[in-house]
């Protein structure tokens, strides 16, 4: 299984991260989704599901900041585009991002569920989006947390895929 991000000169263009304007933000929070490709997926996947996070946020606010999962993506649809998480996901369900946790002052529901673009607040940080190939439509609600993701996935995954996205600060 392959997954693939197009870059824009070795980093995830400005428009789906910290440097995003107009309408491309939301209470200073980047909510333009970026393009995604899936590619070789396995014989006998019945969805997809991947997490986008940041492992270089532990530093900077102790832990791995969740910025998008997704879940039940149909093996027909290998590829969602750009501001998926924002228009009609059809089967698709979205997880909640970090701007979710009850330790934050986030008063917007529309900014916990979906796609949460890079923000890194102190250098390039490198962002890691995982794939996975299931066995099976996996039983979630719109709205779950990443662990209870990774918990549903447990020996449903016929082959995963890891790709780092750098984004600048």
């Amino acid at each position: 299984m392959k997954i693939n991000v197009s870059l824009t000169n070795g980093s995830l263009p400005d428009k789906y991260g910290k440097y995003a304007t107009g309408d491309q933000i939301k209470n200073g929070k980047p909510i333009i989704s970026f393009p995604v490709e899936f590619s070789e997926i396995p014989d006998g996947t019945k969805s997809l599901a991947f997490t986008f996070t940041d492992p270089d946020s532990i530093p900077v606010c102790g832990f791995e900041w969740i910025h998008w999962t997704a879940a039940n993506i149909p093996v027909s649809q290998l590829s969602l585009p750009e501001n998926f998480s924002r228009v009609d996901t059809g089967a698709v369900v979205q997880g909640k991002n970090s701007s979710a946790s009850p330790l934050l002052d986030n008063n917007d529901p529309d900014l916990m569920v979906g796609y949460n673009g890079p923000y890194p607040p102190d250098k390039t940080h490198d962002y890691v989006i995982k794939a996975y190939a299931l066995d099976t439509v996996l039983d979630i609600q719109e709205g779950f947390w990443m662990n209870e993701l990774l918990h549903k996935m447990s020996g449903h995954i016929l082959d995963q895929a890891k790709m780092i996205i750098p984004s600048r600060a």
